[in-house]
């Protein structure tokens, strides 16, 4: 356990630190939005593509993986939809109970995995990202369709950034030159490296930098589901399923990670785009995030 909290308590301590800022609004204007946008559009996808383009990908059990991922988002995306009259909740704020249920934080998985594992731990991760980001991007704009709120335009909307979603890219990008052997020729790899050193400090004090902690007074009934679902019942039947079918420590961490890690910061943008209860949204995003803190080394302790 002392190992986790050492390896999880530097994000943790940077997130913070990324709340200070955003509460002192430093250094001030759109710097932060801005910054955003870079992470999402650069940093991170050259932190996939430098991870995936010559890692040994191999060695990663890229079944079982999926396997203990996706199945416990398909089962939970089911049940929640299933829970939708039980929760009596009107269509915008059981979208967001839905994004808050299944949505994870990239940053924070992958830095976690990073820290605890290294290069293992960030090529798992990158695998996870390409199994996973599809999945709930696909499984979260089917909620929307369902539950009326997204409209024609919102639907062709969706589907467009859908296809053009950096992280996707990134991993289709690496994947790609590590399977045609090109890999990351000359001087590409270390400049990729530095671009991409850059992404999971930042990616973590950007996520701190985006919370509302006045968002947490309203945390009712939609709150406490969609956030018991996300950090705890999702985890548990993930690990649930990673331990029966033999995953090396290393991958079933990474299955840890993003199926407990807190629901994403970009559930908000979405959430006010495609018509859910954004309010909500910033609430689950913020206490999801604090809490994850407590929770995430519980999940990864038990087998430390």
């Amino acid at each position: 356990m002392l190992a986790v909290q050492q390896a999880l308590g530097p994000l943790f301590v940077l997130i913070l630190l990324g709340a200070l800022l955003g509460w002192r609004d430093y250094p001030g204007g759109d710097f932060w939005p801005r910054a955003e946008r870079l992470i999402y559009y650069l940093l991170f996808p050259a932190l996939l593509v430098s991870t995936l383009a010559t890692a040994n990908v191999g060695e990663v059990p890229v079944l079982r993986l999926a396997v203990a991922t996706i199945g416990p988002l398909l089962a939970f995306a089911a049940l929640l939809w299933l829970a939708r009259g039980r929760l009596q909740l009107d269509d915008a704020s059981f979208t967001s109970v839905f994004q808050g249920g299944l949505r994870f934080n990239t940053f924070v998985a992958i830095a976690g995995a990073a820290s605890l594992h290294g290069e293992a731990g960030t090529t798992a991760a990158a695998v996870a990202i390409a199994l996973m980001v599809p999945t709930v991007n696909v499984l979260c704009v089917l909620c929307f369709i369902a539950a009326g709120t997204l409209g024609r335009a919102g639907l062709w909307r969706s589907l467009r950034e859908l296809l053009r979603n950096p992280l996707i890219l990134g991993c289709a990008l690496g994947v790609g030159l590590n399977l045609s052997g090109i890999g990351l020729p000359g001087w590409s790899g270390p400049a990729l490296e530095l671009v991409a050193r850059a992404a999971l400090p930042l990616g973590l004090i950007a996520v701190g930098v985006a919370l509302r902690p006045a968002a947490l007074v309203r945390s009712g009934r939609a709150f406490w589901s969609s956030t018991a679902v996300k950090l705890v019942l999702l985890p548990a039947l993930a690990l649930a399923v990673a331990v029966p079918i033999g995953l090396d420590p290393v991958s079933r961490d990474v299955v840890l990670l993003f199926t407990a890690a807190p629901t994403a910061t970009a559930a908000y943008i979405l959430a006010r785009q495609l018509g859910g209860d954004s309010e909500l949204m910033a609430a689950l995003v913020t206490g999801q995030t604090l809490l994850a803190m407590l929770t995430l080394p519980f999940w990864l302790g038990l087998f430390s």
